[in-house]
């Protein structure tokens, strides 16, 4: 209907609730050749709401921030809190760090991780990319900026209608210009985990920084730009595996975000004085449709698009307030609840036996690696036996070995090592630039030693076998603590 001034009224769902006329991104008519359907998001408000601009405050934070976290090791070690140290081969995170030889931390870090995730899901569904997932994150940041610069989903839509328009055209470019920004600092917080922050800062600055730095800062900036700013909901529908594999870890009693058909059908416009019997307390507003960062109708069932970010509750609960409704009618519910209806709805069975199974997995591997971080030597020995020649027959008839021994401290502090030699009766041990048979290792580092052991021809003739296993016994001056490590003399052939 056409007013007096020649603009058309919006129509309204219920009295004071307007209907948004807004597509949505797939059912079941959606052509598999169709064109993107532009997604403008509108602004949500409840507590849902709340919570993600929370989890994306806290997320930001961490991942900005920890770079500049300092953590003393003492004086021979990096000062910085989390660092991926290439160059010396190693990784620090606070307390832990992990050498090449203990890369087994980081996979079963990856795999909590992942076991994590497996029961989050169970249990609630989507919500890691419906709130950390760092798309989701990122998309949420770029949206908020677009909507600082350009206003809420009807303002973006009259924008996009005049592409050429001096408004559109200046904040269109403020828009993107700021995520351009947040697209260099996501880049140049990653560059600082693999270098000291606040010396690798003053190199940027100053053009002095390693050319492999601003590389990885240019490629951060574009793939976020583009990712967050430009592609949005179609890295979740296109590009991320995630939702195809999701599905099977949902059951019948998994929190999912639901329509609960059984309360709001049939669904259809509300007017004023009319009465709420023989009809669904859905007014048919698609506030819901207008909210999702994905562009999909909740009401269609579940989907692969979903990513219950919960954004439709907040704006479904909003709108049942107004037509004085009960909330609810969009909610994290069961399929067995949904199939139930209302009278018949059970309480959320938690203890289920995927549940169960998933956190026992998390338990093991969790005890393993305590375990194991516990029980972590913080001295490494590793010998290696010349191959080429296995022995040296000397003039007197004795024979001689010669080994590579390294020795890896863990310890933040320099410590002195003695060698001996246990189990070979009539052995001499010789170190090449070490006299005594002391080694000292710097802290958290390594020292290779070569040293040879020799037996004299009597000692050749009492060997039991060719290949006879003996000990290589290192000692720690300071603590009096041995560590032993199994080598093989090799004598001639019997």
């Amino acid at each position: 209907m056409a007013g007096g001034n020649g603009n058309a009224r919006p129509v309204e769902a219920a009295p004071g609730v307007a209907r948004s006329d807004v597509p949505t991104v797939g059912n079941e008519r959606q052509s598999l050749y169709a064109g993107r359907v532009k997604v403008y998001p509108k602004e949500a408000h409840g507590r849902f709401r709340t919570a993600k601009w929370i989890v994306m405050a806290v997320t930001l934070g961490i991942y900005y921030v920890f770079p500049w976290i300092r953590w003393d090791r003492g004086p021979y070690l990096p000062d910085q809190a989390v660092l991926i140290d290439l160059p010396a081969r190693r990784f620090y995170f606070f307390f832990l760090e992990i050498w090449p030889q203990e890369f087994y931390f980081v996979t079963g870090l990856l795999v909590l991780a992942a076991l994590a995730l497996f029961l989050v899901t169970a249990i609630a569904g989507r919500v890691w990319c419906g709130y950390t997932c760092p798309q989701t994150v990122w998309t949420d940041l770029m949206i908020a900026v677009e909507r600082f610069w350009q206003g809420d989903r009807n303002q973006r839509l009259k924008l996009d209608k005049d592409p050429w328009a001096a408004e559109t055209i200046w904040k269109k470019s403020a828009t993107h210009i700021s995520w351009l920004l947040i697209a260099v600092a996501t880049g140049g917080a990653w560059v600082f985990y693999f270098a000291d922050a606040p010396t690798l800062a003053r190199e940027l600055v100053t053009f002095d920084a390693p050319m492999v730095a601003y590389l990885f800062i240019g490629l951060f900036t574009a793939t976020t730009y583009v990712l967050g700013g430009i592609a949005r909901e179609q890295v979740c529908i296109y590009m991320c595996p995630w939702p195809r594999i999701q599905g099977a870890m949902f059951d019948r009693d998994s929190l999912l975000i639901s329509y609960r058909t059984w309360r709001g059908e049939p669904h259809g416009p509300h007017k004023a004085g009319q009465s709420w019997e023989g009809r669904g307390d859905c007014i048919d507003c698609r506030q819901c449709v207008a909210v999702c960062p994905t562009g999909i109708d909740i009401r269609d069932g579940p989907q692969l698009e979903c990513i219950q970010c919960a954004l439709c509750i907040d704006a479904c609960d909003g709108i049942m307030d107004k037509v004085g409704r009960p909330r609810g009618l969009i909610a994290y519910d069961t399929v067995r609840n949904l199939d139930a209806g209302a009278e018949n709805a059970e309480p959320l069975q938690l203890l289920r036996p995927r549940v169960i199974l998933y956190a026992a997995a998390i338990a093991v591997v969790g005890l393993i690696m305590v375990v194991a971080l516990a029980i972590r030597p913080v001295l490494d020995v590793n010998v290696l036996h010349d191959r080429n020649p296995l022995y040296v027959r000397l003039s007197d008839g004795g024979v001689r070995n010669g080994f590579t021994v390294k020795l890896m401290n863990k310890l933040y502090l320099p410590r002195v090592f003695k060698l001996g030699v246990e189990g070979l009766p009539g052995a001499k041990l010789d170190m090449v630039g070490h006299e005594g048979g002391v080694v000292p290792v710097p802290p958290d580092n390594i020292q290779s030693v070569r040293l040879y052991v020799t037996l004299d021809k009597q000692g050749t003739h009492a060997l039991p076998e060719q290949a006879t296993t003996f000990d290589i016994v290192i000692t720690d001056i300071a603590s009096g603590n041995e560590t032993a490590h199994e080598a093989t003399f090799q004598g001639p052939p019997r």
